[in-house]
């Protein structure tokens, strides 16, 4: 192979390789956000929080619209 074939090989690997990273890294990132959403879900702490939160809202709830 001529060295510029060479070369264009080499950036073509290492675009293919930039590109799985980010992808590794948005699965990783996913993993790690589930982990956290479960970890928040089962916080009494924030249950608390949430029970609260729509207790207060409840009485919007009674304006008649119709749930899409």
């Amino acid at each position: 192979m001529s060295l510029e074939e060479l070369e264009w090989l080499l950036e073509r690997i290492a675009k293919q390789v930039q590109e799985r990273k980010q992808i590794v890294n948005k699965f990783t990132n996913v993993k790690y956000m589930n982990e956290q959403l479960v970890a928040m879900a089962t916080d009494l702490d924030i249950q608390t929080e949430i029970n609260s939160i729509n207790n207060e809202f409840s009485i919007t709830e009674m304006d008649g619209l119709e749930k899409l």
